[in-house]
């Protein structure tokens, strides 16, 4: 599972066809010019030598841009569950795609949900309302704070008033 290869950018593609490719190949266009020393290796590729590779002993989810997985990487949250299920779909599509980053958010939002039933069947009661800054933004933001309460009371009637409008 482990790949030491350089990573280098020699894909051997022409990228001239690429609207707005080379935009700063010109030094009178370049924003860095003259204070940039420019020598052009840049665009031969990374001709450093790769940090050692850390070990994957668990599951790392990365770009289908790249080659490889990056020779360090974060472990804090190995993908599991339904928003793991998630990741792994949006990590099938392109960083310049919705159908990435959208799913990202998702899996997100579904892993405060996962993780606030897990507290509950280990026997412990989440202290949300903490969690989410409210002593805090009552303290410092009371104005904000009442604004967002106001607006989420606002939407839940709304809802409620529609969902009996329905009914009858």
């Amino acid at each position: 599972m482990e790949d030491n290869r350089p990573f280098e950018n020699n894909r051997g593609t022409d990228p001239t066809h690429i609207k707005g490719w080379g935009i700063d190949a010109d030094p009178k266009n370049d924003p860095t010019y003259p204070m940039k020393k420019r020598t052009n290796e840049e665009h031969k590729g990374y001709t450093w030598e790769r940090p050692t590779q850390q070990p994957i002993n668990i599951e790392v989810l990365h770009s289908i841009e790249r080659p490889n997985v990056t020779a360090v990487f974060g472990t804090s949250v190995p993908p599991s569950g339904l928003s793991g299920m998630i990741r792994r779909l949006a990590f099938k599509k392109s960083e310049n795609d919705y159908g990435h980053w959208l799913p990202l958010i998702l899996a997100d939002r579904v892993n405060v949900v996962e993780g606030i039933i897990e507290d509950f069947v280990q026997g412990k009661f989440p202290n949300i309302l903490g969690e989410k800054g409210y002593k805090a933004d009552l303290q410092h933001n009371k104005t904000g704070l009442l604004a967002r309460v106001a607006i989420v009371a606002g939407i839940t009637a709304a809802i409620v008033m529609l969902a009996r409008r329905d009914r009858d």
